[in-house]
């Protein structure tokens, strides 16, 4: 049966019938004077203020209601204890193991997960190590000082996002590495990385899950010509000593030819988009050094703590993905805006973006039949103060309706140690968090934000209505951001238990891919276009041309 035609769900669209269709935010917070205790909660050091969402307490209770009749409560200890909830895929789905402490225990089929994923994390500590201590040599005999991570996908973005938003837990070292990352087939950032390095002091990271990525084999090969080119030494050398292997399989790394101390093993369990606490992180280890990344692990595992045994009316993950079911499935509000107010979570909306619309871009549930319902939003954004002069526009006078995600840090700067120019700094972070919060008020109320006698004209009127959730951490640290995407992930996770499609597998990138493939060789050899679509052939042809 479709969720849409339970008693949990009919109850809320009577409900939104019966008043809440049309209601203004600045008529739920008249009948409220103490909405923000009733719409906010606090676990793993984050706030999470839902009271600019468009509920009621009875709203809220009614979202509830339909998470228990969807099996919110019974899915939950399913993914933690290993169930293979991955249904197309028949896979476990446990990234949630990867942030345990290696005092936890974790048995799946016969298997200790938890030591598996200790062994992985020592193998990454000893690399490091080998770098940070300067005894990793190229092979001419000179000093690694730089590293390229090779991925696409979850064996970037996350990775990525985590070292941007990490700058300032640089790892101290004898022997300071810098972190790169290329991820684009068209060789790109590779053409844009490769001439400030020198190819006798560059490694690379190779991070692929399946390790038949087109795109970060494409990376690879172009990586293993310029090492060649700068440094005379062969291909089986170059693969030994300026190439480490992040995957799964573990036969096709020994193939290509990683030394075998070179190779992070991780797990099919493990979904790329949730791979950054696994090997995949390798990167971001090498960046803020293995103590912060072990922070980093901690703090998601404190979310996880949190998700595992609080009940779902004071549960923060599952509180936060009902306020977007009522959103995209009742209001009809089916775009959503990450906007983080800190210049360091620049990388955040694309990997938030990722992690939503490949994990819940679904139209088909689990039994196999179409949904009758709206699934994931489209989910984008941009540092708040950049989108501010942007597209805040549409936000507030545009004929789109858009929910939006407000995240700020409380604290910042304090590491200066110079006095004036630490004021000066926190004087810059006290304006960003003005702006935060004024942007979510003015999206809220609309014109009554605005203190005045006279009436605007048309094109000064603000409508308001837009609901928006409200994020703070004290600061940015590993582990306030280990909880944050945690806490997105878990998001996730319930909605896709509501909705009743698996969020952990990806057939629709896996269509483009094989599509991809089979495209090359139409261009490489030209064979084969009759059998194509006229706008496919004659864009190949002209491609050939040129």
């Amino acid at each position: 049966m479709s969720i849409k035609q339970s008693a949990a769900w009919k109850a809320l669209q009577e409900h939104l019938e019966s008043g809440m269709r049309d209601v203004h935010l600045k008529e739920l917070f008249a009948e409220d004077s103490d909405r923000f205790s009733t719409f906010s909660r606090q676990a793993a050091g984050i706030t999470l203020d839902f009271s600019k969402q468009r509920l009621r307490k009875e709203t809220l209770d009614k979202l509830i209601a339909l998470a228990e009749e969807a099996g919110v409560k019974e899915a939950i200890p399913q993914m933690f204890r290993g169930d293979r909830i991955n249904a197309t895929e028949d896979r476990s789905v446990l990234h949630t193991a990867l942030r345990k402490p290696a005092s936890d225990d974790l048995e799946v089929e016969g298997q200790n997960v938890v030591a598996d994923v200790h062994k992985s994390l020592e193998r990454m500590a000893e690399l490091v190590e080998k770098l940070h201590s300067g005894s990793w040599k190229g092979v001419t005999g000179k000093t690694v000082t730089d590293v390229v991570n090779l991925g696409v996908g979850g064996s970037d973005l996350g990775p990525l996002m985590v070292s941007n938003a990490l700058s300032g837990f640089r790892a101290e070292s004898s022997n300071p590495v810098a972190v790169h990352f290329a991820s684009t087939i068209d060789g790109t950032q590779l053409a844009d990385i490769l001439p400030k390095l020198d190819p006798e002091t560059t490694i690379f990271i190779y991070s692929s899950k399946s390790f038949t990525t087109i795109d970060t084999k494409a990376n690879a090969d172009t990586a293993m010509t310029w090492l060649n080119l700068g440094t005379g030494a062969k291909e089986p050398e170059l693969k030994a000593n300026h190439f480490i292997g992040v995957s799964t399989q573990a036969d096709k790394m020994d193939e290509w030819g990683f030394a075998p101390e070179n190779q992070v093993l991780f797990w099919d369990w493990v979904g790329g988009r949730y791979s950054l606490w696994s090997g995949i992180g390798l990167g971001i280890a090498i960046e803020v050094g293995i103590e912060n990344f072990q922070r980093l692990l901690a703090g998601a595992h404190k979310m996880d703590e949190h998700f595992r045994t609080t009940e779902l009316k004071d549960n923060l993950p599952v509180l936060f993905a009902l306020a977007g079911i009522w959103n995209v499935d009742f209001l009809d509000i089916r775009s959503l805006a990450v906007l983080p107010y800190d210049g360091r979570l620049k990388s955040l909306p694309g990997y938030f973006q990722q992690l939503e619309m490949e994990s819940n871009g679904k139209s088909v549930t689990n039994a196999g039949q179409q949904v009758d319902y709206s699934t994931c939003p489209i989910i984008w954004g941009e540092v708040g103060p950049n989108g501010q002069h942007a597209f805040y526009q549409l936000l507030h006078q545009g004929t789109q309706k858009v929910a939006c995600d407000f995240i700020a840090p409380l604290n910042r700067y304090d590491e200066i140690d110079n006095d004036a120019l630490r004021e000066s700094f926190k004087v810059q972070h006290r304006l960003a968090l003005a702006n935060c919060f004024a942007q979510s008020r003015v999206l809220m109320l609309g014109d009554d934000a605005v203190k005045s006698e006279q009436t605007p004209p048309p094109y000064q009127r603000y409508a308001g209505n837009q609901p928006s959730s409200t994020l703070l951490i004290d600061s940015v640290n590993p582990e306030t951001l280990g909880a944050l995407v945690a806490l997105y992930e878990h998001k996730v996770f319930v909605q896709g238990v509501i909705w009743d499609i698996d969020s952990f597998d990806q057939w629709g990138v896996q269509l483009g891919k094989k599509i991809a493939t089979e495209t090359e060789q139409n261009l490489i050899t030209g064979e084969g276009l009759d059998e194509l679509d006229d706008s496919t052939r004659h864009l190949i042809e002209i491609a050939r041309k040129a």
